[in-house]
């Protein structure tokens, strides 16, 4: 058996971008075959670590490792850190890299920038949600979003992208800068919505057929049931926002099973209250392949803890497009002690 070693490249983030810019439509299509090949068992996605610090408690660094099979044949790691406190001071919240790793040799052959990445898989993930499950429903027309930071204008890009048009869009976050930026973003994005900043957080629930939580909420905080009483289609990007009663009173979606009811999530606190997982109606990939039906009627909360996969299958194929364009930038002899005896 002969193998080569792979050479190593460093992918940065403005390459990440445009490798990335106007193909929302293909990133999605790329997600959901992902979450297919991923429902078939064609994948290894074991539980994510989170890195926890005592006299940090509110920020975090993730590792997501994965392998996925299929076309992609790549296995690899992202380390995604969460230091919410960045934010006051300037600098974004979320900062990552992505490792490939040969699928053959296992060497790492390429360290990228991953937070935009993350975002584009997220919104991805998000927009195919909100495709699959407004299916046989009324489709939204008014969306919300809770909380505006960098995943919610992701969100937006890519619904936008992707056929979405609204009639008004609202905007609710505890920090009015933030909610006059993301008003400013929306205005110069071209939408033709009439654009609403909602300060208390009942009014931008009710006032939307299309709710997307992406806040940095550590446990829920939204309990009142009756708030979604007109039947939303829920985006819970952020994972700890409701309350169980609202998901016990909603039908409720995961993008992974396992991996959703873990860490004091929203859905992991009711399977913990209730001691089972009759709440749930499945997985996105089971929507997709017809193996369940989304009810017509009720609130509907997709619950997507945010899988490995995703981001290996996003981060392949940007390589994939910088390499065919040969604008890989190579950091000769990386490995460096090849010879077994020297």
């Amino acid at each position: 058996m002969s193998a080569v070693v792979p050479p190593f490249a460093v992918v940065p983030g403005a390459q990440v971008q445009s490798a990335l810019h106007g193909r929302e439509k293909q990133i999605v299509e790329l997600v959901e075959a992902t979450y297919r090949l991923h429902g078939a068992g064609d994948s290894v996605n074991p539980p994510s670590y989170f890195l926890r610090f005592p006299d940090r408690p509110s920020s975090r660094i993730i590792a997501l490792p994965a392998s996925i099979g299929g076309d992609v044949r790549v296995d690899g790691i992202k380390w995604i850190s969460s230091f919410p406190d960045n934010v006051a001071a300037g600098i974004p919240r979320a900062s990552a890299v992505l490792i490939l790793n040969d699928h053959d040799t296992g060497y790492p052959f390429a360290c990228m920038e991953a937070s935009v990445i993350s975002a584009s898989r997220t919104a991805a993930s998000a927009a195919a949600a909100a495709d699959w499950l407004s299916r046989g429903r009324s489709r939204p027309t008014r969306v919300g979003f809770f909380g505006v930071g960098l995943i919610a204008r992701y969100i937006h890009t890519y619904l936008a992208a992707t056929g979405w048009s609204f009639d008004e869009i609202g905007v609710h976050d505890l920090s009015p800068h933030s909610a006059a930026g993301f008003r400013g973003y929306l205005e110069q994005s071209g939408t033709s919505a009439r654009v609403t900043v909602h300060e208390p957080a009942e009014q931008l629930i009710r006032s939307s057929d299309l709710v997307v939580f992406a806040t940095i909420a550590g446990e829920p905080h939204v309990s009142d049931v009756s708030w979604f009483d007109h039947a939303p289609l829920v985006l819970h990007v952020s994972l700890r926002d409701l309350a169980p009663e609202v998901l016990l009173a909603s039908t409720n979606v995961v993008d992974d099973v396992e991996h959703c009811l873990k860490a004091d999530t929203s859905p992991h606190l009711v399977e913990q209250l209730t001691g089972n997982r009759d709440f749930l109606l499945g997985t996105l990939a089971d929507v997709m392949a017809g193996r369940v039906t989304v009810p017509e009627d009720g609130p509907v909360v997709f619950s997507p803890f945010g899988l490995g996969v995703l981001d290996l299958a996003v981060g392949k194929a940007v390589y994939d497009e910088i390499a065919a364009a040969g604008e890989l930038q190579v950091v000769e002899d990386f490995f460096t002690e090849l010879s077994r005896y020297g």
